[in-house]
């Protein structure tokens, strides 16, 4: 599993270069308290990571049953002595933990009948109705037709034969950077050359994309791609209203999620962590929270990486899986849907060889934006287990079989054991 984490670093790194309706009629809960009660090693973990000078601040959010979650928290939320201290409302990128929401808005829309998980993109963005797939990828831009369609559950799935700039190689990642596909914000800094030619909306982002070879025939393999931002645009034409507004009033509102931001308000930047990146030995500050690109709104809301959230937050969210689609006295989706979109939705056939890889050769499936653990762990997740990382360094999964659910939050691009360790601690704590 901490192959996971190495993949969206890496690929975060990458972006670093030049290169690169019924909800709302339903009451609308208030945040439930977190309770700091003993989680012994979890909260030994924590400690231990600022005390190493590892970063400068974390937020473990560990919630069991229908519990409050419980907190472990350790540092600040930048290098200065007198930054906030990190708790359970500061706020972080979570990059690719933005795709299990978008996935899950998705899901909305099928449990509606309004999207079908083998109904073809076309149907939605008519660019994609005729596509053509590279002969080789790894020499030049010669294609073949297509003989598949993309699919809904491609999207999700990562088998549309997308690419992503952070991943692909090669004379399609320079047409990737040519036509500006680069969803996602690194800093204020970087921010004007990639809003430059990046596309102005969602619309002419897919658009765009349609035009470009894919890398492989649809369904054929597993590849880390830019799957969950197109499907961005089929919620928004599927739903009838902008994207962001979809999410926000199908999901964050129902659920009370106050601290998920596309765009991070003025009056809290003072609780929005730095990002740093490891660089050697050094961890250097690369967007600072108080000048963030994230307090400008996006070119258009980034459905693969353009969330800033809480601890408290995405734990809500995590709660809401955990307990069937429903919480607080808000339901998001009937428990058959929450049982798909955690289930394995890869298509029959598909190559799933680099998702093992990922996760150290376990047997992995991938539901609607996140993995999905084919088998138990020992001592640690169950089978069945649904979630996803990001890029500088948050985590966060559902675990059905325990009962189980976990948010970790930092904000430091580069290769870090995090994600084993916070699994063993918090699993520990569980057993006591």
């Amino acid at each position: 599993m901490r192959k996971l984490i190495g993949l969206t670093v890496t690929g975060a790194l990458a972006l670093t270069t030049p290169a690169w309706g019924q909800a709302l009629r339903q009451p609308q809960p208030q945040p439930a308290p977190a309770t700091r009660t003993a989680l012994p090693a979890t909260d030994a973990l924590a400690k231990r990571w600022v005390a190493e000078n590892r970063v400068p601040g974390i937020v473990i959010a560990v919630g069991q049953g229908d519990a409050a979650p419980r907190i472990a928290t350790a540092g600040r939320i930048a290098n200065a002595a007198t930054a906030p201290a990190a708790d359970a409302d500061s706020l972080w990128r979570v990059y690719s933990m933005t795709k299990p929401i978008t996935g899950i808005a998705a899901m909305i829309l099928v449990e509606q009948g309004k999207l079908g998980l083998d109904q073809p993109i076309s149907d939605f963005i008519p660019a994609f109705k005729t596509m053509k797939v590279l002969v080789d990828p790894t020499k030049d831009l010669t294609s073949r037709p297509a003989t598949r369609q993309i699919t809904v559950r491609n999207l999700l799935t990562h088998t549309a034969g997308l690419g992503y700039n952070i991943i692909t190689k090669g004379p399609l990642l320079d047409e990737y950077n040519r036509l500006g596909i680069n969803p996602a914000a690194v800093s204020a800094a970087m921010e004007p050359g990639m809003r430059a030619v990046r596309p102005k909306s969602l619309e002419e982002f897919a658009n765009r994309v349609a035009t470009l070879p894919l890398i492989a025939e649809p369904g054929a393999t597993w590849s880390y791609s830019i799957g969950l931002d197109v499907l961005g645009r089929v919620i928004e034409v599927a739903s009838g209203m902008p994207f962001d507004s979809f999410v926000q009033t199908r999901i964050f509102q129902p659920l009370g999620m106050t601290a998920s931001y596309w765009t991070v308000p003025a009056d809290k930047a003072r609780l929005f962590a730095t990002n740093y990146a490891q660089v050697g030995d050094s961890r250097v500050p690369l967007d600072p929270g108080a000048t963030s690109a994230w307090l400008q709104p996006p070119s258009f809301p980034y459905g693969g990486a353009g969330l800033v959230m809480s601890a408290r937050d995405y734990d809500r969210f995590l709660h809401m899986l955990l307990n069937g689609g429903t919480l607080g006295g808000a339901r998001i989706l009937k428990p058959e849907t929450v049982r798909l979109a955690m289930s394995d939705l890869l298509p029959a056939g598909t190559d799933r060889s680099v998702l093992r890889a990922m996760f150290d050769g376990a047997d992995m499936g991938f539901g609607a934006g996140g993995s999905v653990s084919l088998a138990d762990q020992p001592g640690g997740p169950g089978k069945g287990t649904y979630g996803w990382a990001g890029a500088a360094g948050t985590l966060g999964w559902v675990d059905p079989t325990n009962r189980v659910r976990a948010t970790v939050m930092i904000n430091l691009f580069g290769q870090t054991p995090l994600k084993s360790e916070a699994t063993r601690a918090i699993y520990a704590d569980l057993r006591q």
